[in-house]
């Protein structure tokens, strides 16, 4: 695969995985809002702590969609024969560990490291999102 098509697969791929990451974030925090009537007739601390896990949770499962997105494309394009190989170098490239131990082709490397952006950037916006959303639930939840 060219430089060109590399970069643009791997802009492409790389938006999914953003829309995928915000779209969860927007899922979590409707379906927060709809539980809210339930959460609410609890202390407040118990409140924090479903609103905290809930939002984990659907960031946990946004990651790991991503991931296996990423091995499923590398899949696609040629770069890897077996899932747990793509899977594992996804995983390895998307939280920027990078082993060294499983690499990409010549002609995948350039597609291949917009999997670390990816990352990257996902993990910014979960970790903006929960120290915003702790930021918010911890004053409140010491007060009761």
């Amino acid at each position: 695969m060219g430089q060109i098509n590399q970069l643009f697969w791997g802009s492409i791929v790389l938006g999914g995985c953003a829309l995928i990451h915000v779209g969860m974030l927007v899922i979590g925090i409707r379906l927060l809002a709809i539980l809210e009537p339930v959460v609410g007739k609890y202390r407040k601390s118990l409140q924090a702590a479903f609103y905290v896990s809930g939002a984990f949770g659907a960031m946990v499962f946004s990651h790991t969609l991503q991931v296996w997105l990423w091995a499923r494309v590398l899949i696609f394009m040629g770069a890897f024969d077996y899932w747990f190989n793509a899977l594992y170098f996804s995983l390895v490239t998307y939280t920027t560990v990078g082993y060294g131990d499983i690499t990409l082709p010549i002609g995948y490397r350039v597609f291949g490291a917009f999997g670390g952006i990816t990352g990257i950037l996902c993990f910014g916006i979960s970790t903006a999102f929960l120290v915003s959303l702790i930021g918010r639930l911890l004053p409140k939840s010491l007060m009761s």
